[in-house]
């Protein structure tokens, strides 16, 4: 019996280093996403590797401070089944605001 205890409590425990490279990591992806504002990119190339780095920051913070690197996978799709759903509808809501926008000021402009 007190093997299993032994084996759980080995398994349950992680390392200091992993944390350690994990907050290396975050540094040099912050480095990154200042340098797009030094290099002052424009457009949509800007926009795109803020999102890059953004959501690969968050998805190391989620998986290895929020410990779900070592969950069990239903955890693990109860938090990104919702994330990845709302995400899209955030994408669906800015497309139709887009879409609301052109048409109004097609409207408005040919006076129809």
């Amino acid at each position: 019996m007190t093997e299993n205890i032994e084996k759980k409590s080995e398994a349950s425990t992680h390392k200091i280093g992993i944390y350690l490279w994990i907050w290396l990591l975050l540094f040099i992806l912050s480095g990154f996403s200042y340098s797009v504002d030094y290099f002052q990119f424009q457009g949509l190339i800007r926009w795109a590797l803020i999102l890059f780095f953004m959501f690969a920051k968050a998805g190391l913070i989620m998986a290895f401070f929020m410990h779900l690197f070592w969950e069990r996978y239903a955890l693990v799709n109860v938090l990104l089944w919702p994330l990845t759903a709302i995400a899209c509808f955030i994408f669906l809501m800015a497309a139709e605001a887009e879409y609301t926008f052109l048409t109004r000021t097609f409207y408005f402009l040919t006076g129809g």
